[in-house]
């Protein structure tokens, strides 16, 4: 950046002040900032400063400390990016449909329950893609649940009210949006609301990966995807080996199409386009 650019900032913005940010972001959320997110990180939390009518980034990071929790959480929502849709790397559900819950239905006939914990679910459109897999391919008097759990109480919100605009809904067939989604009209127009026979089969809540983990449930299928990019490597490997730990012997796990387990994680096998089985 210029520094006549540098000059036109309506805050103050030094080294320092994105090194404080690039700490509380790493031990609060483990998600490691590297020098080309300075300007994102900027223009994100500008928008924080000016909300609460502070003059400089060092008035507002002695805010965060002294704030705690609270305070931390509106500054990751604010930096980490949120964007998905329905049926996003729709091979993922595809695979989920044919292959895992078929197995799941044989290996779990006894108890006859089914979790999948979608594990960055951002404003829910991943979860309720599940959901309808899940409806579409369970037999009659199963208990199978979606848990979705995000660091952005925001999103976590957005999820639960289940409201979308119409275009999140680009990688859905035509009969699905029919038999899923109601089509808003009047001051609704352009949005879409999920079935509440969806709402009802998924548990919406806000957690940190980083933090101890409440979910009591079993787990049988992992969704993590795109959300290890914002981690380092050893970050990841503790993760990893935490959701390992979670799933059953042969439990899958799900991530993003630009992510990878190689030299990050043994303990599972990867099976083709970023679905990978537990080993270990």
């Amino acid at each position: 950046m210029s520094v006549q650019r540098m000059s036109e900032r309506e805050f103050d913005f030094k080294d320092q002040d994105f090194g404080r940010v690039k700490t509380i972001v790493y031990d609060f959320a483990g998600i490691d900032l590297n020098d080309s997110k300075k300007n994102l990180v900027y223009n994100r939390l500008s928008k924080r400063i000016r909300f609460l009518n502070m003059q400089s980034f060092s008035e507002y990071l002695d805010f965060v400390d002294s704030q705690g929790e609270a305070e931390f959480v509106h500054l990751i929502n604010a930096i980490t990016t949120n964007l998905t849709f329905f049926f996003r790397e729709n091979h993922h559900f595809d695979y989920l449909a044919k292959t895992v819950i078929p197995g799941l239905v044989e290996s779990n006939s006894s108890s006859k329950k089914i979790r999948i914990w979608s594990a960055g679910c951002s404003t829910g459109e991943e979860p309720y893609s599940i959901a309808i897999v899940l409806k579409e391919s369970m037999p009659p008097g199963w208990d199978a649940k979606v848990i979705a759990t995000d660091l952005d109480s925001n999103v976590v919100n957005t999820g639960q009210m289940g409201v979308y605009k119409t275009d999140r809904l680009k990688g859905v067939s035509e009969e699905r949006k029919k038999r899923w989604f109601l089509k808003g009209s009047g001051s609704q127009a352009g949005f879409v609301k999920v079935k509440p026979e969806l709402q009802d089969i998924i548990e919406f809540g806000q957690l940190n990966l980083m933090n101890d983990w409440p979910i009591k449930d079993s787990i049988d299928v992992i969704f993590c995807r795109n959300v290890v990019i914002y981690f380092n490597k050893p970050t990841q490997t503790k993760l990893f080996s935490r959701y390992a730990d979670r799933l059953p012997d042969n439990g899958h796990l799900f991530i993003g199409h630009s992510e990878s387990l190689y030299k990050v994680s043994d303990r599972f096998e990867l099976l083709g386009q970023t679905i990978y089985k537990k080993v270990k």
